[in-house]
């Protein structure tokens, strides 16, 4: 009876050891359906504070958009209630939204909603384009068609051929082709051409319009060799060489330069700025597409495509910080049905742009202004919002976006990004855009 006494007291500690044990690394018991009572709630507490340590650890998000609220009685909390209070719309009863709001001057998120949530972007694709455009090439950068020729030159003849390499330049104009054509008959003496006209192509992929296009987006053919920003090299170059008096003894074709010496005997070239400006101002689509594909060029890869080039943007997405896995990159334009971005991604890029000169130097005075220029030119005008939101406008069909920054109504700038899903009209997103802005300079 004595040692049954020990027995039972040994037991008895030993299960409190385990009991004390469980509670210790977080473990429950399995407990049935039909007796919730007896969960244990000191060792539920426990693993709610493991996991929110381990949260920034294992989390997709690319950044921490969970805004602190501000103290009462400042600016800051005076904008979230107000920015509360216009989420609270009606349209969202039928439509998404993500909104994410960052201070720049503070560094530290103001405001957002579903901000890591996937969406598509419409023309704000076209921040990402520049940014990943403005990170890899260099500031010095141009756009350039180089005109080369193989063989020799004799008595006005040239025994050889005229290769034209495309570098996908939309700025290129039928006037320039003229100028070309001259420069190379009065600078080079060439009259009459024995070899070919051979159109190199070879800087992008050989597809004529952009992953995930729909069939009746009237944009394209894309090429590596535009004029006037269509795909009509051959017809206006050969008007050109003919206006210049020079002749051509075969039939022209494409080809590449092969592995023949070549002399470069004229390039037109252009400035980045110069495509920015119609790009984000205007939204124009063909731009986006052709810096998408000078994007792409520079992994060094012949025939380069769009997974080059989203191979960029997610190299830059991980050099700021940002895991690119959630998001897809299909186009320059925004054009593909195939884009996610979310709005804490495109305040990433807005933030890391502004950060950094070279960058911001260039972007800032592309993007439309409100109330003056570009797609914002009649939007926000007569309100507190006119002239201090410098943004990237988007709109297809259920989509309506604006990126950029703002000068707030305390003198600090903002990063912010809007993105409306599922709107019936373009204009149910705009209203709510212009709202949001102008709480934010009132």
């Amino acid at each position: 009876m004595k040692y049954t006494k020990y027995l039972l007291l040994i037991l008895l500690l030993a299960s409190c050891a385990s009991k004390r044990t469980i509670r210790q690394h977080g473990y429950q018991p399995y407990v049935p359906s039909a007796a919730p009572a007896v969960v244990q709630e000191p060792a539920q507490v426990v693993v709610e504070e493991e996991v929110a340590a381990e949260e920034p650890v294992v989390s997709a998000r690319p950044l921490i958009s969970q805004v602190r609220r501000a103290p009462e009685g400042t600016w800051q909390a005076a904008k979230q209630q107000a920015l509360e209070q216009l989420c609270q719309s009606p349209i969202f009863e039928t439509t998404q939204l993500g909104l994410y709001v960052y201070d720049l001057t503070d560094g530290e998120p103001l405001f957002a909603v579903n901000a890591a949530q996937r969406m598509r972007p419409a023309s704000c694709q076209k921040v990402v384009t520049a940014v990943t455009a403005l990170h890899f090439l260099r500031n010095d950068f141009k756009l350039t068609t180089d005109f080369r020729i193989t063989g020799t030159v004799s008595g006005g003849v040239l025994n050889g051929d005229l290769i034209v390499v495309g570098g996908m330049d939309p700025l290129v104009t039928s006037a320039e082709l003229l100028q070309a054509a001259a420069s190379i008959r009065q600078q080079q003496g060439i009259q009459r051409i024995t070899g070919n006209i051979i159109y190199d192509r070879s800087m992008r992929e050989d597809t004529p319009y952009g992953w995930g296009w729909c069939w009746d987006d009237d944009y394209g053919p894309l090429s590596a060799l535009l004029v006037d920003g269509k795909d009509n090299f051959e017809q206006k170059w050969t008007n050109a060489l003919e206006q210049a008096g020079i002749t051509v003894g075969y039939a022209a074709g494409t080809g590449k330069k092969g592995k023949q010496q070549t002399k470069s005997v004229y390039a037109i070239r252009h400035y980045i700025d110069d495509l920015l400006a119609p790009m984000m101002k205007q939204s124009d689509n063909i731009y986006a597409e052709c810096l998408f594909y000078q994007t792409a060029a520079t992994t060094g890869k012949k025939g380069a495509g769009h997974k080059e080039a989203a191979q960029r943007t997610e190299e830059l997405l991980r050099r700021i910080g940002v895991n690119p896995t959630p998001y897809k990159v299909a186009d320059g334009s925004g054009l593909s049905l195939y884009n996610y971005v979310s709005a804490e991604m495109l305040v990433a890029l807005l933030g890391y742009a502004w950060q950094t000169e070279s960058i911001r130097e260039h972007l800032l005075p592309s993007l439309p202004v409100s109330g003056y220029d570009g797609t914002l030119k009649n939007r926000m005008t007569g309100t507190a919002a006119e002239g201090n939101v410098r943004a990237k406008t988007g709109t297809v069909t259920g989509i309506s976006s604006l990126a950029g920054y703002i000068t707030a109504a305390n003198g600090h700038v903002l990063a912010f990004a809007i993105i409306n899903q599922g709107v019936a009209q373009a204009s149910m997103g705009r209203a709510f855009q212009d709202k949001v802005c102008q709480e934010l300079c009132q």
